[in-house]
């Protein structure tokens, strides 16, 4: 979260644009020096928040287009307005594509964080043997069967849903369909694991066998929807065109292709599925399976999202519906990140 020093600092290069760091320093620093000043915008550059024009004393600042995407949102007070008091983009954001191309998603030192965490899981597996190694997958994807179907409203407790997996026991008092949506989830990791090649490069219709595999026996349509969704909780409207839904799903294809970091890959997949809401229902899980997949296929840790707290997922999500911003959703992936890689190998 910025210091109230970097948002005075940001808007004053918003109301004035080309700006020096002297000009800067002579308008917002009262008591603070030049240098402390030179190092705000060093960080505040680090960020992505801000671009630079010329060097030494030529040095220029300006927003970077990347700034409402980026930029850190204090989410407990975005929500404190109710749904039709807040202002948001409420159409689906073609030109999110065109930024996306040009901007790194993860700062350096977010960066540096997940490579870490990514040579520790390295280094954790070659010490396994491949039965233990199993053993530590099928812990996570029990996990993930759980938590992922918890977040879309599943009641199963993460024992009911280890005892259904390993032992098809369902629980007293839940639904068939309950049971149905975890055991489809298992199918469906269980799938990637035996295919890590399957999904890469990535194809709307390689997407689709995932859905297909998630709302198998429940009473959910297959296949992109060709009607109108609507999502609980925020006015923000998914596209309602078959043709306009497969461009986006391409160009979100296209995109995660052409990444090289497989991080970036990961999260943009888990971001934009949830964005486009190609299928009637199922959206976010084949999300979630869907950058697994391309985690396990780099030689990546999985993520099982088991610590996320359901309503702060749903918060984050809606919050890159309505503003396009990404901040609160990437805090979710690198510490989900950080807890699978130490909790499993």
């Amino acid at each position: 979260m910025l210091g109230l020093r970097e948002l005075k600092i940001i808007d004053f290069i918003k109301a004035t644009p080309g700006c020096s760091s002297s000009e800067i320093f002579q308008n917002i620093a009262s008591e603070i020096s030049y240098a402390t000043v030179k190092r705000d915008l060093y960080h505040i550059s680090n960020d992505k928040l801000i671009t630079t024009k010329g060097k030494g004393k030529g040095t220029r600042y300006y927003i970077s287009e990347s700034y409402d995407l980026l930029t850190s949102i204090d989410i407990d007070l975005y929500y404190q307005k109710e749904v039709d008091e807040r202002l948001i983009k409420t159409d689906f954001n073609f030109s999110i594509f065109d930024i996306l191309k040009r901007v790194d998603i993860f700062t350096v030192d977010e960066l540096t964080q997940l490579t870490s965490l990514q040579e520790k899981f390295k280094l954790n597996v070659n010490q396994l043997t491949e039965f233990e190694y199993k053993k530590e997958l099928e812990r996570l994807a029990i996990d993930l069967s759980w938590k992922s179907s918890q977040i879309e409203g599943n009641t199963y407790s993460l024992l009911e849903t280890e005892r259904l997996l390993k032992d098809k026991e369902t629980a007293a008092g839940k639904t068939k369909e309950e049971a149905i949506m975890l055991l489809n989830h298992k199918d469906a990791i269980d799938f990637i694991v035996e295919n890590p090649d399957y999904l890469i490069p990535l194809a709307v219709s390689k997407i689709e066998d995932i859905h297909s595999l998630l709302i198998k026996e429940l009473v959910i349509d297959k296949n992109l929807r060709k009607r109108r969704v609507g999502i609980s909780g925020t006015n923000y409207r998914p596209l309602d065109n078959e043709f306009q839904i497969i461009e986006a799903l391409n160009l979100t294809c296209d995109l995660v292709n052409n990444r090289d970091n497989v991080f970036e890959k990961a999260f943009l997949i888990l971001v934009l599925i949830s964005y486009i809401q190609p299928f009637i229902d199922g959206n976010k899980r084949t999300a979630r399976i869907v950058s697994n997949a391309i985690l396990m296929h780099y030689l990546h840790c999985p993520i099982s999202y088991r610590t996320v707290d359901s309503v702060d997922y749903k918060k984050a999500i809606l919050l890159f519906y309505e503003q396009n911003n990404i901040s609160r959703f990437k805090d979710i992936f690198i510490n989900q990140y950080e807890f699978a890689v130490k909790t499993y190998f």
